[in-house]
């Protein structure tokens, strides 16, 4: 059986972005569990497309993500960035810090 999951890597980079905006292709990279040189092409394509900037902080990229900006599939019309990004990457309310650069973060609890 073929694997598949349910958010693309376009997704998966840019949740990344939200919960850090200062990783690495590197660490990106770890955390979606595909190559270095894929995810620079993805950082590509949302920078084309207007969904996150980049600036350089000494040797580092740091994005920024323009939440206000459409979900592009059809069947999202009226949806923002912002909402997918309210539901699976939502601001830490904790003082506990930045998650660690090639952990993912740990999953919310099941809503029944």
């Amino acid at each position: 059986m073929a694997h598949w999951t349910f958010l693309t890597n376009h997704t998966q980079v840019l949740l990344c972005i939200a919960r850090n905006p200062r990783l690495t292709a590197k660490e990106i990279a770890a955390q979606v569990g595909i190559t270095e040189r894929a995810v620079q092409r993805l950082l590509d394509d949302l920078a084309k497309a207007g969904y996150i900037s980049r600036t350089r902080d000494g040797r580092r990229n740091v994005y920024e993500i323009h939440p206000e900006l459409p979900m592009r599939h059809p069947a999202q019309h009226g949806y923002a960035i912002r909402d997918l990004l309210n539901v699976l990457a939502p601001p830490d309310s904790s003082d506990q810090g930045e998650p660690s650069a090639t952990e993912p973060p740990e999953p919310p609890e099941r809503m029944l």
